[in-house]
């Protein structure tokens, strides 16, 4: 559908090789990916700030297959991982402001990409099963932005380009018969998971009265609220059960179940403060009340196959796994925050295992020839999407597409042609820091054929292709502080360059939630290398290369580009105490 916009609007043009709607950590990952590989990038949001549900706006933590730290090692790595370091260093206080800002420093910092925030797309040009063109309104403007792209990713949650191109979509929860999913209702029915509106609040060194609207819902007893006075023992970081939306439109409806969202928000925190209940509450005050709901559920594209509740209780095991999951089904109830006087749980976390694969089938359109999607619109069924919709998954899924999307850019051929190039985007993948299930990275020749040595324990693992630990093989190589990894040739031999994947935690959690529980500030494990030396060995002697002295990074690469007759590695320092730090990965190209 496109839109004849007034000749009194300007209309800027971008010729680009992909075009990623939507802001949020998977169009994030999407577009950072596809720009480091080559291709030129428009990214339009329609916020101000980049983030979606995680930004300063809704202020959700990013959740994952690692169950916010009570699975380790499932953490997901890659942009989000390096996002993730990014905001340890740069904003230990857990500032969400900080957080949007890292954001776009990092999206800014990648000079492929366009960003256009502020803008909303509402029209899309089609010839025949292609898109031609998307545009969007850009409110601080007043401009019209007109993107021209080869291929176009759909990572804004609510699949705005379905009905602007007529992709197929599905919406609601499929019947139980339909893919032999026990969880699922017995008929199908509209009924989505709903959003949500949190505040933030903090304890003062005096009393703070709150003088509630006249509209609010008033609650005078605990049993009014979700799980009694537990459900609410802690006023930090607000509720995830005052949800409303699912039995409605989440998309249509949403200006309205927002006013209805701020009713009961105040309305709990009214009770809190005013009931008499918590008289402990006294000296709390709000400082901050999210009026941007922050969504579950919507629209779901039709891929070139559906993933579904079998596939992610079986460990999704697919010959294309591009991304990962590993979060319960999640299966919030349509009724919210009604549901438990209705005699129903909020949420029911089905069991689901983790890590189970991700297939690229679910990830493109086979109606719209050059449309990709990835995130909580990808193609699922609504139990499958009840796990997927977590942002850890999505924005390894966004990874992906972007991926995906710049190798079918250089090859000039479609999103579907990718399975044909599958083993080279899973290899990317890998290279890039992601983890497939299943799925090793192939080692270059050069670090096949040299002498691994090390001064301390067995450093083979360095060059398996795994850079985790699962299950009990840590597959690292222990480095002892001093002590080094060293790669030695019988002849010299040309070295393009150097891959490290250093020890971040990943049994430990990496957070930005303020509940409680969860630390105030953000460190840097105690076993993160903080300093390292890469030596390189001509004429029989070792010499200074490179020193990092303040490492903030899990993979780190490192141009070489010249002959020697060995490489090693050298850990000095970590960030902690840690004498032993893990290394997952060093090779050489």
């Amino acid at each position: 559908m496109k839109i004849e916009y007034p000749k009194t609007f300007k209309i800027r043009e971008h010729n680009v090789d992909l075009c990623v709607v939507g802001g949020g950590m998977t169009g994030i990952c999407a577009a950072i990916s596809a720009a480091r590989h080559g291709a030129d990038v428009v990214l339009m949001h329609d916020r101000p700030v980049l983030g979606g549900n995680s930004s300063s706006e809704c202020r959700m933590h990013i959740c994952g297959a690692d169950r916010s730290g009570s699975l380790p090692h499932l953490r997901e790595t890659g942009i989000l991982e390096e996002l993730r370091l990014l905001n340890v260093f740069y904003n230990p206080r857990k500032n969400f402001s900080l957080w949007d800002l890292i954001l776009y420093e990092t999206v800014m910092r990648e000079q492929r990409i366009t960003l256009l925030l502020n803008c909303s797309c509402n029209s899309a040009e089609t010839e025949g099963k292609f898109i031609k063109s998307i545009s969007g309104w850009q409110t601080t403007t007043q401009m019209v932005h007109r993107v021209n792209a080869r291929i176009f990713a759909d990572c804004s949650g609510d699949s705005i380009l379905a009905p602007l191109t007529g992709a197929p979509f599905r919406t609601g929860r499929e019947s139980r018969k339909e893919f032999n999913e026990s969880i699922a209702p017995e008929n199908a029915d509209k009924k989505t998971m709903g959003l949500t509106c949190m505040f933030q609040a903090r304890p003062t060194n005096k009393k703070v009265s709150f003088h509630p609207p006249s509209w609010i819902y008033r609650f005078n007893d605990c049993s009014q609220l979700p799980y009694g006075a537990k459900g609410h023992q802690y006023w930090d970081m607000g509720y995830w059960w005052i949800e409303l939306g699912g039995e409605i439109d989440t998309i249509h409806d949403t200006e309205a179940l927002r006013h209805e969202l701020l009713r009961i928000t105040l309305g709990v925190w009214d009770h809190i403060k005013n009931s008499g209940h918590h008289p402990d509450s006294a000296n709390w005050e709000i400082e901050w009340l999210q009026f941007l709901p922050a969504k579950r559920e919507s629209r779901r594209y039709i891929g070139a196959y559906i993933l579904t509740q079998n596939d992610i209780q079986n460990g999704g095991k697919f010959s294309d796994t591009v991304a990962y999951g590993g979060w319960p089904m999640d299966d919030h109830d349509p009724a919210g925050f009604f549901s438990t006087m209705l005699g129903r749980p909020a949420t029911i976390f089905h069991p689901a295992h983790s890590p189970y694969g991700i297939p690229y089938r679910i990830l493109y359109s086979p109606f719209i020839k050059n449309l990709m999607f990835a995130g909580r619109n990808a193609s699922c069924t609504h139990t499958a999407m009840s796990s997927t919709r977590v942002m850890g998954t999505c924005a390894v899924m966004g990874q992906a597409v972007g991926t995906a999307a710049a190798i079918a850019c250089k090859k000039n051929i479609l999103p579907a042609d990718i399975q044909k190039n599958i083993k080279e985007l899973q290899q990317i993948l890998l290279n890039d820091d992601c983890y497939l299930p299943n799925i090793k990275k192939e080692i270059p020749a050069i670090t096949k054929k040299a002498r691994l040595s090390a001064t301390h324990g067995n450093p083979q693992p360095l060059r398996d292709g795994i850079t985790r630990q699962i299950g009990n093989n840590a597959h690292c190589w222990y480095a002892k502080m001093g002590g080094n990894a060293s790669y030695t040739f019988a002849k010299e031999e040309f070295i393009s360059g150097i891959e490290l994947v250093l020890d971040t935690g990943m049994d430990k959690t990496i957070s930005s939630i303020f509940a409680n529980g969860y630390p105030k500030e953000l460190y840097f494990p105690p076993e993160m290398p903080r300093a390292f030396r890469i030596e390189i060995k001509k004429n029989g002697k070792w010499s200074g290369f490179y020193q990092c002295t303040s490492n903030i990074a899990r993979l780190v690469k490192i141009h070489v580009h010249r002959k020697c007759e060995g490489v090693r590695f050298i850990l000095d320092k970590t960030w902690g105490k840690a004498e032993i730090s893990r290394v997952y990965e060093f090779i050489l190209k």
